[in-house]
């Protein structure tokens, strides 16, 4: 977990998730996308979250917004700084004061040593939509052994979200 400059004084009243970059798990998008978003909402901690519907709307409905979501992500992932003009823009496409790059880090059933795993990791980054910095980040994950019945990914990728939402400034 990191907390940048200006991450105490920063309490936003809305947030944005953006759709999830989920490399190799492609798989995972929309319930990566649903379980973050909903562990903010049961957080209480925001007036106002912008869930996977809405945003996914505002995103298809115009393709100037769909290239700035594209390329705003893409530069993150790339150079590992956000665009200030994109997220302003973002910001103010979905009405929101904070946007929420998630990043699937692993959605999987594995097996290591003999044992049967389910994992699920996710990396969150907070931006400041109006100043374009990243003011929060962390990397977490959870992991859970099974014999015979396979657990939820969904289920253990709420716990994750509602955990790590718990260390958000």
């Amino acid at each position: 977990m990191w907390t940048g400059p200006g991450g105490e004084s920063f309490h936003p009243q809305s947030i944005a998730v953006l759709p999830p970059i989920v490399g190799a798990y492609e798989g995972a998008r929309e319930s990566a996308f649903e379980v973050v978003a909903r562990g903010l909402k049961e957080s209480g901690r925001f007036q106002r979250v912008v869930g996977p519907e809405e945003v996914n709307s505002v995103v298809h409905a115009s393709k100037e917004t769909n290239d700035a979501v594209t390329g705003f992500l893409t530069k993150l992932e790339t150079v590992g700084t956000p665009d200030r003009e994109t997220a302003a823009k973002l910001g103010q496409a979905l009405q929101a004061e904070a946007l929420l790059v998630v990043k699937v880090n692993a959605w999987e059933y594995a097996r290591l040593e003999g044992d049967k795993l389910a994992k699920v990791a996710f990396g969150l980054r907070l931006i400041d939509a109006g100043k374009g910095t990243i003011i929060w980040k962390a990397r977490h994950e959870k992991t859970e052994s099974y014999m015979m019945f396979k657990p939820n990914l969904k289920d253990l990728g709420s716990d994750l979200s509602a955990y790590m939402v718990k260390y958000m400034p």
